[in-house]
């Protein structure tokens, strides 16, 4: 088969077809197989799903309709809090709903160490220069959301604290379908999703429009969102299935700024700053082709454009959290500071797998490649206007101007080897190019250089690193098994490391490239319908981890990145369900009631550098998370109670700041609860985040969305209608 251009061609993973003989052949209808789900709650990959290996490596699977949750403003810990040891960085109070995730104590921030995809494509900005996620597709289109632990699994990237995946809904079975979903909480917060879909002869369509608008739990929050997707699929023959899908995110978000501790202490509601906006427009283009080369073979292309800006204007953070807009003698605001960011990045995913017979047991072998190229500029430090409103009115000229463009080619290999019919192994080899430019200026006024502007001239850095993995697996019975994985992982050295993002942010000239070693080692299963299970060690060895600490020039405190030294990440998860009735006791008269623990204790320590002993940032000991839900005919209901130990902001693990830029994050404990009722055609909803309106919060930082302590939203009502047409 000839080859297409790699720009925009793609697809859709199709099922096995199965044959019956009877006297005639018969041809059955097409099924597709993705993941088998347990239960009422976590469900795993099969050994393979489409062209991806996913034997011997930990994974999970979420069906997103089967939770009750807060699926209007996409509550994190709700729907995807049941995964064991998910570190959730909560920004919804200061106007940014999308939460960053991270595990095993890796940086949680935008979910900067995840690699973070939608329909199995990228949908950060880049993915390695600026690897943060400020699209995510809302959750009442999601069918269900698929996560790899360790180094994203040797077919994804080099990315260290794995994958995640937002696999969409699709159009159905029927000629026409139409979804619309309602919903009203507290702090005026209307939500407005509706969705059409359908098949058509050889046609699956789908689309979505999501409204959002919020005037927020603290001062100067207030938020809109419109969120779009379509799609298109043709089935152009038994063999050959092509799509085009379109996503785009229009927002426009009110940010009230950090809090100092004793701000915080006072009313985590109030604000200091009322100027501060961020819109962040996003669009992906991505095409697909899938192709049947024989009953054991198929390819796979993927194919994705993304153009989208990130633009600032506020009262930056000079002065610290508490610091109030300054006003001058004739009796206007000071002029804010204006921040642009562009986004251009083609990515495109060729997948094969095969499978054959070694011996008398099935194998499977997968290979890929990508070819990824992306252009950003980066515009900051230039005077804006001195009012109140969204206004990217540029006053003066740029104080950076960078323009910086990366070049990634990465092509992988894997084999399952089945010996007997219990175990498999699978090694694995990734190789990675990566080359990266950067051009125009930069100030890197209180840095270690003497020299005022960074990058004056166009630099060029080229280098090559080779991945290894295996995975082991060993089949206990048909539905449980033992599972090892090792993986390399890493994480270069980028242009958006090298340049500082805030006034106050001061960057080492010498920084190194960051790689770990992952491991686990898990037992997992079900028994019958009583009991599902996952229960893994980790351990991982992450070198010259990358993160800031305090400074102080003058007496002035700043934020500082630099290799902070090497780590060690290590402790264990667990995820236990038990069904009740229906399940331990077998009748489900009264309903069925079911109960669920995710726990995970992490040990994350420096072992080199300045720091060693101290523990790592944003690395909380224990998160627990345990829920109950209860079924009754066509009433259900969930209440989780989470908990998450304390931890630190800062690798110096300073307790206390004036400024708040660093210090202690408090433990925090909440409870929440979702109820759902349905009749006929229609579902309603009703539900009550941090039921006992807990004050707490999750993120320090020193530039947006702060200064400070952003604090987390206190109690939250909110109640749906939904219906299907």
């Amino acid at each position: 088969m000839k080859s297409k251009s790699p720009i925009l061609l793609l697809l859709l993973f199709v099922g096995p077809t199965f044959y019956a003989q009877l006297n005639d052949t018969l041809l059955l209808n097409e099924i597709s197989i993705t993941t088998y789900h347990q239960m009422n709650g976590i469900g795993r990959m099969d050994d393979q799903d489409g062209q991806i290996i996913y034997a011997g490596k930990k994974t999970e699977v979420l069906i997103i309709d089967s939770l009750d949750a807060n699926k209007a403003i996409n509550n994190t810990r709700q729907i995807i809090g049941r995964v064991p040891g998910l570190n959730i960085i909560e920004t919804e109070a200061s106007g940014f709903t999308a939460n960053g995730i991270g595990f095993r104590g890796l940086n949680p921030y935008q979910s900067i160490e995840t690699n973070v995809r939608q329909n199995g494509y990228n949908i950060s900005a880049d993915i390695f220069g600026y690897n943060e996620a400020y699209y995510v597709p809302p959750m009442e289109a999601v069918k269900n959301i698929t996560f790899v632990r360790g180094a994203s699994s040797l077919a994804f990237g080099p990315q260290i604290g794995g994958m995640i995946n937002y696999e969409l809904k699709d159009g159905g079975k029927k000629p026409f379908e139409f979804n619309t979903s309602q919903t009203f909480g507290s702090f005026g917060m209307l939500n407005s999703y509706n969705s059409i879909g359908g098949t058509f002869k050889k046609l699956n369509y789908f689309a979505f429009v999501q409204y959002r608008y919020m005037e927020g739990w603290r001062q100067n929050s207030d938020q809109t969102q419109i969120s779009g997707f379509g799609s298109i699929k043709y089935n152009a023959s038994q063999k050959l299935q092509i799509g085009l899908e379109y996503s785009l995110l229009r927002n426009k978000i009110h940010m009230p700024g950090g809090l100092s501790d004793s701000t915080f202490a006072i009313n985590p509601k109030q604000s200091f700053r009322n100027r501060n906006w961020l819109e962040s427009p996003w669009n992906i283009i991505s095409a697909h082709l899938n192709y049947k080369l024989n009953t054991n073979s198929s390819i796979s292309l993927k194919s994705s454009y993304l153009f989208s800006e990130r633009n600032l204007v506020w009262r930056n953070e000079d002065g610290g959290p508490n610091q109030k807009d300054s006003i001058t003698p004739a009796l206007t605001y000071v002029p804010r500071e204006l921040e642009r960011e562009y986004f251009k990045s083609l990515t495109t995913e060729l997948r094969f797998i095969t499978n054959y017979t070694l011996g008398k047991q099935k194998q499977i072998f997968s290979a890929g490649l990508r070819y990824a190229y992306s252009w950003l500029k980066r515009q900051t430090g230039a005077e804006g206007t001195t009012g109140g409103d969204f206004d990217l009115t540029q006053i003066s000229n740029w104080g950076k101007n960078m323009d910086f463009y990366s070049t990634n080619i990465a092509p992988y290999i894997e084999n399952t080897f089945r010996i007997g019919n219990r175990f498999s192994a699978t090694p694995g080899i990734r190789f990675e190019y990566l080359e990266t430019v950067s051009d125009g200026y930069a100030q890197n006024k209180a840095g270690d250089s003497s020299d005022e502007l960074v990058y004056a001239k166009m630099k060029q850095n080229t280098r090559t690193f080779l991945l290894g993995g295996l995975g082991l697996q060993f089949k206990i019975s048909e539905t449980s098994n033992l599972y090892a994985n090792y993986s390399q992982s890493y994480r270069p050295v980028t242009y958006s490391d090298f340049t500082p993002f805030g006034t106050i942010a001061k960057i080492d000239n010498n920084l190194k490239d960051a790689s770990a070693d992952n491991v686990d080692i898990g037992f997992r299963g079900s028994l019958k319908n009583i009991l599902n299970f996952d229960v893994s060690v980790f351990y991982i060895n992450y070198k010259n981890k990358i993160s800031t600490i305090v400074k102080k020039d003058d007496s002035v405190s700043y934020l500082y990145r630099t290799n902070t030294g090497s780590a060690e990440h290590k402790g264990v998860e667990a995820y236990i369900e038990l069904n009740i009735t229906s399940g331990l006791i077998a009748t489900s008269k009264f309903g069925r009631l079911g109960i669920y623990n995710s726990f995970a204790y992490v040990e994350a320590h420096y072992v080199t550098g300045e720091f060693s002993g101290n523990e790592v940032e944003y690395a909380p000991k224990y998160i627990n998370r345990t829920g109950l839900n209860y079924n009754v005919k066509n009433f259900s209901v969930n209440a989780q109670y989470s908990y998450n130990a304390a931890s630190f902001g800062d690798a110096g693990n300073t307790v206390y700041s004036n400024d708040g830029l660093v210090g202690k994050i408090p433990a925090y404990d909440l409870i929440d609860i979702s109820a759902s009722y349905k009749v006929k055609r229609y579902k309603f909803q009703l539900g009550l985040n941090n039921l006992a309106d807990k004050k707490y919060f999750t993120l320090r930082t020193g530039e947006y969305p702060g200064p400070g302590i952003i604090p987390s939203t206190g109690r939250m009502i909110y109640a749906g209608i939904s219906a299907m047409f």
